[in-house]
């Protein structure tokens, strides 16, 4: 007996925005899917250069930031589920990265008499 198997594809990202508050993603069967940027602290932490500096990997299944070390499925995207990061891990990424910026270092200019 031949039974037929339907397969349905899962939708892939084809482009990425984010605001100050939401992340925005484009799917490829014409879908915009858009979460609260709170989901992802390390979104939040993040600078708009840091935001901007995405890639598609998986073949459109998740974004990645290199800068971040941050990974999102689109899968997770469509089932509502913000980050799982634990917060003792969020934690210790954020004071690395405080560690890691670079200081700024102010000069006082020498008065002259």
């Amino acid at each position: 007996m031949n039974t037929l198997a339907l397969e349905i594809a899962a939708p892939t990202a084809e482009s990425v925005t984010l605001t100050n508050d939401t992340l925005t993603v484009e799917l490829s069967d014409g879908r915009s899917l858009s979460v609260p940027l709170d989901w992802f602290p390390r979104l939040i932490q993040a600078t708009q250069a840091e935001r901007k500096r995405w890639k598609l990997i998986g073949l459109g299944r998740g974004i990645h930031w290199d800068l971040l070390d941050e990974d999102i499925s689109v899968d997770g995207l469509l089932a509502g589920r913000p980050s799982g990061e634990s917060q003792a891990s969020f934690k210790k990424w954020l004071t690395a990265r405080q560690d890691t910026r670079p200081k700024r270092i102010t000069t006082r200019k020498a008065r002259r008499r």
